[in-house]
């Protein structure tokens, strides 16, 4: 399924008609990459924590595994979403020749990458926070507690503190960036709900085959 809808998602995200807006033009079919990414990073880091708790409540280690796998999968999404947000941000808001175009300094100082790469930073950090413990059951503990602490600052990072702030990204002020009629319209909304599945559906299956291999490595050590 999630071959079939990125396959989908590609052709017709490409060769379908878009809105030509004076200051994306054709960049506006970013949306089914950039936008989509960032959905399944959240909905990884959703089950993530979802599974922190469950292990904080159970001490069944075979969660931590699961909530491990799922922020290792989700960073991957997120610094590809950055990564395709960086590009689209190059040709509309520092390009001197679009009619969006604003400074360096102010593209430097837009909240919205402020916010996403400090939201990347601290799960970079639960990564080396894992390596540096070496038991297993305090390593599970203290990362669990910390996958919580994470998520917390998700959505201040990535959603409150960029909306009170001046900022350049679309939904600064209301409404969600790419689900307001003014972002999107109905033939985008075509690609662009399926797009999201399709990413979500690939970032699920990439996850639970690095679970189903970390497990086989668990049960070979213990014989």
């Amino acid at each position: 399924m999630s071959v079939i809808l990125l396959i989908y998602t590609f052709i017709a995200g490409l060769l379908m008609d878009v809105p030509h807006l004076p200051a994306l033009q054709e960049t506006i079919r970013n949306l089914y990459f950039h936008v989509c990414m960032w959905f399944c990073m959240m909905i990884l880091f959703t089950i993530s924590v979802v599974y922190a708790i469950r292990y904080l409540r159970t001490n069944n280690l075979k969660y931590d595994i699961y909530s491990r796998h799922y922020v290792t999968v989700g960073m991957v999404f997120g610094v590809l979403g950055y990564a395709t947000g960086t590009i689209w941000m190059s040709y509309t808001w520092a390009d001197p020749n679009n009619p969006a175009f604003q400074s360096f300094s102010a593209v430097a100082r837009e909240p919205k990458l402020i916010g996403a790469a400090i939201a990347l930073l601290i799960y970079f950090a639960y990564m080396v926070l894992r390596d540096s413990i070496q038991d297993i059951d305090k390593k599970a503990r203290v990362s669990a507690v910390y996958n919580i602490f994470a998520f917390a600052l998700l959505f201040p990072t990535i959603w409150i503190i960029p909306r009170i702030l001046p900022s350049l990204h679309p939904g600064g002020e209301n409404g969600n960036p790419a689900l307001e009629t003014n972002d999107i319209d109905s033939r985008m909304r075509l690609v662009f709900y399926p797009a999201i599945l399709g990413w979500t559906l690939l970032g699920v299956w990439l996850t639970t085959l690095k679970i189903r291999l970390n497990l086989l490595k668990e049960k070979n050590l213990l014989k």
